[in-house]
């Protein structure tokens, strides 16, 4: 669809692209978003350290900078993700496809892991991928699994699930493991309400997927916990990404360290 990772955040930025991400970019690593005033940066720096497995940090800006040239030559992190979400005191405000209007001198962003770039390593392991294969948003869910807290930064774990054969299960625990980068192996595996996920049809974001009877629910510590955290510490202002719709990055899975 796109020949590189450039090529799709050039799509984005000029609006030929607003669906998810997932199987965009294959190789590339994609990254969750959290864009705070500096006066939060510290804090959530710290939730972050003391909350790897759901919120693995790949890159910070400097204040008030758009640019990530760690993670790209030409990023702009005011225009190249396909969807945000504005949050104001803990409640979604906007979903808008740019942020340049509402960009600020302080604000710092954050970039975190995102569980798309080990699903590359786990199609290459031979394991289907039903999401993937349907051209749908993975399935994600709040969990009764509490994160750490830092200052203001509180709130429950959130997990995406993948659908799996109990040998594919097993495989994809070796395979993601190995990347803690990008979430590592899996917090779950099997009963939903264990975790406390009432109804495992209706996911918290993105799209539901069919789960056979030879099949168990696999959950991943997923990138989208930020948003859980902003809803219970409302923050003033807050933009992360909208779940699903990720900053694709120059920076490739194959590149990134393993345990």
């Amino acid at each position: 669809m796109f020949a590189n990772a450039r090529e799709a955040r050039q799509a984005i930025r000029a609006g030929r692209w607003r669906e998810h991400t997932s199987g965009l970019a294959p190789a590339n690593v994609q990254g969750n978003v959290v864009i705070l005033p500096a006066a939060l940066a510290s804090d959530f720096l710290r939730f972050c350290q003391r909350n790897p497995k759901p919120c693995p940090l790949l890159a910070v800006s400097e204040p008030g900078d758009p640019m990530l040239p760690t993670l790209g030559a030409d990023i702009d992190i005011r225009s190249d993700v396909p969807r945000y979400r504005v949050w104001r005191d803990g409640e979604l405000a906007d979903e808008p496809s740019d942020i340049g209007a509402l960009w600020q001198g302080g604000l710092v962003s954050f970039v975190l892991g995102c569980s798309f770039s080990f699903e590359h390593a786990l199609i290459e392991a031979g394991i289907e991928l039903r999401h993937v294969r349907e051209g749908r948003n993975v399935a994600m869910y709040r969990t009764n699994i509490p994160t750490t807290p830092a200052g203001p930064f509180h709130g429950p774990m959130v997990v995406s699930m993948r659908p799996m054969k109990a040998a594919d299960a097993i495989r994809a625990v070796q395979v993601t493991a190995r990347v803690p980068a990008v979430h590592g192996a899996p917090v779950h595996l099997g009963d939903p309400a264990l975790i406390g996920i009432a109804d495992i049809g209706r996911p918290d974001f993105g799209d539901p997927v069919e789960i056979k009877p030879d099949e168990l629910p696999v959950f991943w510590a997923c990138g989208v916990t930020p948003q859980a955290v902003v809803m219970a510490a409302r923050p003033a202002f807050c933009i992360t990404h909208a779940p699903g719709y990720m900053l694709i990055t120059d920076r490739l899975n194959s590149d990134l360290p393993f345990a």
